[in-house]
């Protein structure tokens, strides 16, 4: 009687674990729309509009960010790269995904950044631009991932704590 069980219970196992493959492979093509790559299986993920868009964080900055063919036009927060971002350093620092990509003025993209400085709205948009293009062009993860433009930059300012004047900032001792 015990023996009928076990080969009941591991007939039961089996069944259930083709079912559990079966739900995955149809939740696989399912969940991803696009063509297929040869990256990996990885699919090229693009909106109605032919847009990729991804998100990039860096600081307390984040970038919402949209990819498509185009001139090369890049414009954040409805102005252009060289208004919003007057500096050159950061200017190069928007564009670095592009360069590194060999993908120099083939994309158009459009930006929303809220939160932080210049600096760390340059680098969200820069991870933005970076996901954006692996989501419209998988073959391009390799080089943006060797660059670590895909990988989010976790330094943030470092809280001020009582008893400092600053984070870590000690108030001047006095012995006498």
């Amino acid at each position: 009687m015990a023996t009928t069980r076990k080969a009941q219970l591991s007939g039961l196992k089996a069944v259930v674990k083709e079912q559990a493959k079966e739900q995955t492979k149809e939740q696989q093509a399912i969940a991803i729309p696009g063509e297929a790559s040869k990256e990996k299986g990885r699919v090229k993920i693009v909106d109605k509009q032919g847009r990729a868009y991804a998100t990039g964080k860096r600081k307390n900055a984040i970038a919402r960010v949209w990819l498509k063919p185009g001139s090369g036009k890049i414009s954040v927060n409805g102005r252009e790269l060289k208004v919003y971002f007057a500096r050159p350093v950061l200017q190069m620092v928007v564009n670095q995904p592009f360069t590194v990509a060999d993908r120099a003025n083939q994309f158009d993209v459009e930006c929303l950044v809220v939160g932080g400085g210049l600096s760390g709205q340059a680098g969200a948009v820069k991870h933005g631009i970076s996901k954006a293009l692996t989501y419209f062009e998988p073959e391009l993860r390799k080089p943006l991932k060797t660059a670590m433009f895909l990988r989010r930059d976790a330094r943030v300012v470092e809280r001020k704590k009582y008893g400092r004047a600053k984070a870590r900032r000690r108030y001047q001792f006095s012995k006498r």
